[in-house]
């Protein structure tokens, strides 16, 4: 079994769960930090490890007209700062393979993200920066399939990888969770993330716009602790109606309470189980 570290945080399946958490996008400086700082104040208070998400860019938006992010000279300024605030590892997405070096002069763990899995030049270069990859799994592949993206990863002399589960396509405008996906993927060895609110998406879901059901928030993210994972991906903003990308799976930071406390007693357990 596989263990990596980004900066202080160790990802490995047997440990604790990690949180990895933050907005869906940095909407402003201000508004950016503000979320940075109140999330990761829910999750030090019980005592888990946290890493801080931020996205410079939001490349895959479903419309034009939608809002994208600050931009990755912006983005990286704020993301800096951030980091710098909270002294936490920081994961930030990357969608050209030009942006790998440059991200990571500030990332502690660089992102490719579920469309681009299969962009072999992107996560080459990604992997050539001896960061921590995260590997987000394609909805359109089976958790099988992701053993390709970690060879490429693995090709460059980086074994620092992650790979996260976000749900399958289900027909048109819905995602499935397949929870044998993260069996699958841990039998890989490596870090196995579990990314709940994107695979609460209804991608299309407004139209001209991606939408989202969290009723089954808590069910999944307790149904993935049980699996016993390294850790657990979730977006948050202080009001999710407001949000400029990813609202409506997006948690208010009450739920986040809730499901911090939900999944830190299940993996626990879960944890517990392993040793048998």
């Amino acid at each position: 079994m596989k263990t990596v570290k980004a900066g202080s945080v160790v990802f490995a399946n047997n440990k604790p769960l990690v949180y990895i958490g933050g907005p869906c996008v940095i909407e402003g400086e201000k508004e950016y930090l503000f979320a940075a700082r109140s999330i990761y104040a829910l999750v030090k208070k019980t005592g888990r490890q946290f890493v801080l998400k931020a996205s410079f860019d939001k490349a895959n938006r479903t419309s034009v007209d939608a809002y994208r992010g600050p931009g990755i000279k912006e983005g990286l300024r704020i993301i800096a700062e951030a980091k710098a605030m909270l002294k936490v590892p920081v994961l930030t997405d990357i969608h050209e393979p030009w942006q790998a070096e440059i991200a990571a002069q500030t990332a502690d763990i660089l992102q490719i993200p579920a469309f681009l899995c299969r962009q072999t030049d992107l996560l080459l270069a990604a992997g050539k920066t001896g960061k921590v990859i995260n590997i987000k799994k394609g909805q359109f592949i089976s958790p099988a399939s992701i053993s390709d993206a970690i060879k490429k990863i693995e090709s460059t002399g980086n074994h620092k990888i992650l790979l996260t589960e976000r749900g399958t396509s289900f027909g048109y405008g819905d995602l499935i969770v397949d929870m044998r996906s993260l069996q699958i993927m841990k039998e890989t060895e490596y870090p196995v993330i579990f990314d709940l609110t994107h695979s609460l998406q209804k991608p299309g879901g407004l139209a001209h716009g991606t939408g989202g059901d969290k009723r089954f928030a808590f069910t999944l993210a307790k149904c993935a602790a049980a699996a016993g994972i390294a850790g657990l991906f979730f977006e948050a903003h202080p009001n999710p109606s407001k949000a400029l990308s990813d609202g409506a799976n997006s948690l208010d930071f009450k739920e986040v309470v809730k499901m911090l406390k939900q999944t830190i007693i299940i993996d626990e357990a879960a944890k517990k189980c392993l040793k048998i």
